[in-house]
């Protein structure tokens, strides 16, 4: 395990790695309520026995050095995430502002500015939109594929806030809009966290009164589900198809969904009460037809760390390749880096 120390001397509110090839160093970004989002290099192996040429601060952080920071917020930064290529990272905060960045990081699969697959160069990022539109703090943003149902762009990219919704935006000619705006009574209060199973087709939302499972459907399916009245655009539809009661007793900060090589189904999730718990999807209809147990699964509890953090563990995400690692941040402070060994 490392422990990543740096500079910031308020909490780390979300952490999420950057998607890079195999042989390339792990990238990582942390968001901090300072208003910016560090950027962060593994050169652990690079380094290994180079003596007074690492810096300092490697053998301090386990390998690790703080490369860039990005500033742009003007409160708060409450999330982080990585598109699928690493091409764009998104961020929002207290402000209720969205922003995406097009990233030039060497080593990332799609930004590397010319760089050798090494990760050799210099990286930076260029703001290419800034979203508006939720009525409070947003928590949480992930990316989801299009599937070609959402404007022509190949990803879209969901929000949720303290104003109890869900957004989701799309792409249409190189301009980011507001595709639908997730209103029902699904939750009664912030929505903490959103997780996008590997596909895209499912969603996972955390509030203090539930875990929320929702399903994407195509335009034509929504065409069928819907009246003429209700039916306005030809983009898709989330539905949120089955609610489960919180396994916490205190509020569930983050989900977050592990890669299909992690195992069928696993999820991690994060809580005020300083523990991370990680489910598995169980197979079997358990009375329901296969079609309702498609769209409604049921989760165990896989494994429980508890504290790991001396302070609310407000972020868990996967590594976006190997299905093993884990990243987790905290009101402490730190960052702490994971391995997870399935039965």
């Amino acid at each position: 395990m490392a422990t990543l120390r740096w500079g910031a001397t308020k909490s780390v509110r979300s952490v999420a790695f950057a998607p890079t090839p195999c042989g390339v160093r792990l990238i990582l970004a942390a968001a901090s309520f300072d208003g910016t989002v560090s950027i962060w290099e593994d050169f652990s192996d690079e380094n290994a026995g180079s003596g007074s040429d690492v810096r300092k601060n490697l053998a301090e952080n386990g390998g690790w050095e703080c490369t860039a920071q990005i500033e742009g917020h003007q409160s708060e930064v409450k999330d982080v995430v990585w598109n699928k290529n690493g091409t764009l990272l998104a961020t929002c905060g207290r402000d209720r502002s969205v922003w995406i960045w097009e990233c030039f990081l060497p080593g990332t699969i799609g930004g590397d500015n010319g760089a050798n697959n090494s990760g050799e160069g210099e990286g930076d990022f260029e703001c290419i939109a800034v979203l508006h539109g939720h009525k409070g703090d947003v928590k949480c943003i992930r990316f989801a594929p299009s599937n070609n149902q959402w404007g022509d762009g190949d990803e879209i990219l969901l929000s949720s806030s303290f104003d109890c919704t869900i957004k989701c935006w799309a792409e249409d000619a190189g301009e980011w809009y507001c595709a639908a705006t997730l209103l029902s009574d699904v939750h009664s209060s912030s929505v903490w966290s959103i997780a996008i199973a590997p596909g895209g087709v499912r969603m996972i939302s955390a509030s203090s009164d539930c875990i929320a499972i929702w399903r994407c459907y195509t335009a034509t399916e929504k065409k069928e589900m819907m009246t003429s009245e209700e039916w306005q655009s030809s983009d898709g539809l989330w539905k949120c198809v089955r609610t489960i009661p919180s396994l916490y007793s205190f509020d569930v900060y983050s989900v977050d969904c592990a890669p299909s090589c992690a195992g069928h189904g696993r999820i991690a999730s994060a809580s005020a009460d300083e523990s991370i718990q990680i489910y598995r999807e169980i197979r079997g209809n358990g009375g329901e037809g296969a079609t309702s147990f498609a769209e409604a699964p049921r989760f165990v509890v896989d494994a429980k760390s508890s504290p790991c953090h001396q302070g609310e563990v407000n972020c868990v995400r996967w590594h976006p390749r190997d299905g093993k690692s884990l990243a987790s941040a905290s009101d402490d402070g730190l960052v702490k880096i994971w391995t997870y060994n399935p039965a």
